[in-house]
């Protein structure tokens, strides 16, 4: 069957970015569906692993929570744990051997942007567990650092804060207020631009519309 006009696009700006990624040292694929990419991220974990995330809507979307909460890995599950245990269990995850993760924002040129409230989800991108996998669809895909930067703040945290309720100016008018609230969900921003150790994080890039 042929491809679509999107799709073709999809699949080139795929490889470009791919290769973007690969040249800063990242592990990258390029997968046209959600379905692709989850085979392709339960090929990247091995059974018996112990796996953590940091929050991502793409990786449910796909399917993959369902999968390790599901297949034989030792999950350390910060969405289990009672409420006076969830920061323990959060500082568990960094030792994970796999650490499942999203993105808010990637660079046609392979930088990765995040922003995060409690820094649980940075910090394993950063440092911490052995492997990261980050999911990722298209549309999380923008021509430079500046937009990545951007989209995270004006797109991805005002549509996230509507899941989380309180505060923020972003939860009341749908925009960033570049806030200070408590509950600002903006307090950290990673750029990942070089994954050291080469390969340490690997990218699945899906053609699709996904998460935030």
């Amino acid at each position: 069957m042929d491809m679509t006009p999107k799709e073709l696009r999809n699949e080139k700006l795929g490889a470009k970015v791919v290769k973007a990624l690969e040249s800063r040292h990242f592990g990258a694929c390029y997968c046209s569906t959600k379905e692709e990419g989850l085979k392709k991220a339960l090929e990247l974990i091995p059974e018996g692993s112990t796996v953590a995330w940091g929050g991502s809507m793409t990786a449910q979307q796909i399917g993959l929570m369902d999968a390790v909460h599901n297949g034989k890995y030792q999950l350390i599950d910060r969405d289990a744990a009672a409420p006076e245990e969830k920061a323990a269990v959060m500082r568990r995850a960094l030792l994970a051997e796999y650490f499942i993760s999203g993105a808010n924002g990637i660079s046609e040129d392979g930088e990765i942007v995040n922003v995060d409230g409690n820094g649980n989800r940075v910090a394993g991108i950063a440092y911490g567990p052995e492997h990261v996998i980050i999911v990722a669809g298209i549309n999380k895909v923008v021509k430079n650092l500046e937009s990545a930067t951007e989209r995270a703040r004006t797109i991805a945290a005002p549509i996230n804060k509507q899941r989380f309720g309180g505060t923020t100016p972003c939860l009341k008018t749908g925009s960033c207020g570049n806030c200070r609230a408590e509950d600002c969900i903006c307090c950290q921003i990673l750029t990942t631009r070089v994954c050291r150790p080469a390969g340490r994080i690997y990218v699945i890039l899906i053609g699709e519309e996904l998460g935030f």
